[in-house]
């Protein structure tokens, strides 16, 4: 492999003027208000697993539409409250079987992870959530599901359940509401900061290798899906591309994370292929946060840091909360 974008120093002052809807503000907070209206129930259950020094158990919550998503809470014993981390996962994967992520809990955190509508079945062990929302035509895979307009784009949905998850957990009795933190990583990641822009919840958000960022430069030069979804439709609907990025302006990470003024920590990989170096520092160098950094991977694609970083994390994390 080899470096995928712009030298490092140009990658720092990177920062595309990127096209922002005028209704921008409006829409996310009609869209999350008629979600909040729609009800529904929040329960926790216990559920059969061989963990026997963490506690798991397993949440469901009204996302998008007050439909029920799914999530696992695992976390230390007691009902002190404590710092929690709110992870999104990466395209294509599930919240898997309970227990399976307990890396967080067995650092002292409640770790909630949050199930994606109408994935799971692309790697891991498997999801939970049924996303019960056609849409027109579309390419294989999530990125250009109802693409025609913000209103029916899939990730209206899925960063609605990632609010909402938040809505969810910031009352629980174990769950300290001052220190709540999302993290994820590559659709996880721009998940995060979809969630970290939109929610009072969030206090502090770690994205890793985030994608879904710098949508026009994004799907022009990305030699790997899933950009590369966006580029097979429009080479098929060859008159939809003004339509098209104009839905994807609301979704931006890279005009979402203008919004975001908790402290952040970012990664990037030079070597990426999946998503482009490029596309992470357009969002990171669009944060209004005053405590921001980002550790910079300089031989290694979308894995990035790997367990690494997460030890990165988890230091970033006790020196602030």
């Amino acid at each position: 492999m080899t470096h995928t974008d712009l030298p490092l120093d140009l990658l720092r002052e990177y920062a595309p003027d990127l096209p922002v809807p005028d209704d921008l503000d409006d829409f996310w907070r009609r869209t999350l208000e008629e979600s909040r209206a729609a009800g529904g129930e929040v329960r926790i259950e216990p559920v059969a697993q061989p963990i026997t020094e963490l506690v798991v158990e397993d949440l469901t919550f009204p996302g998008f539409a007050g439909e029920p998503v799914k999530a696992w809470i695992t976390r230390p014993p007691g009902d002190e409250p404590r710092a929690t981390v709110v992870e999104y996962l990466g395209y294509s994967g599930g919240r898997g079987l309970p227990g399976e992520r307990l890396a967080w809990a067995a650092a002292g955190y409640v770790h909630v992870l949050m199930d994606t509508r109408g994935q799971g079945s692309g790697w891991g062990s498997g999801g939970d959530t049924p996303d019960p929302h056609g849409s027109g035509p579309a390419v294989a895979g999530y990125m250009t599901r109802g693409i025609s307009s913000p209103d029916t784009y899939y990730y209206r949905r899925l960063f609605t359940d990632a609010v909402r998850v938040l809505d969810a957990v910031v009352d629980l009795p174990f769950v300290d509401a001052a220190r709540i933190v999302v993290t994820g990583v590559s659709q996880g990641g721009g998940t995060a900061i979809a969630a970290a822009a939109l929610s009072p919840h969030a206090r502090a958000v770690l994205p890793d290798v985030p994608f879904l960022c710098d949508f026009p430069r994004s799907i022009t030069r990305t030699p790997e899906a899933p950009f590369t979804e966006i580029t097979r439709y429009l080479a098929v609907h060859k008159d939809a591309a003004a339509e098209v990025l104009r839905t994807l302006s609301y979704f931006d990470g890279a005009v979402l994370a203008r919004r975001i003024t908790v402290p952040a920590l970012f990664s990037v990989g030079l070597m990426d292929e999946v998503v482009l170096p490029g596309s992470v520092f357009a969002a990171f160098n669009a944060l209004s946060a005053s405590d921001a950094h980002i550790e910079v991977y300089g031989f290694n694609g979308h894995e990035g840091g790997g367990f690494r970083h997460w030890h990165r994390q988890v230091e970033w994390l006790r020196a602030r909360f």
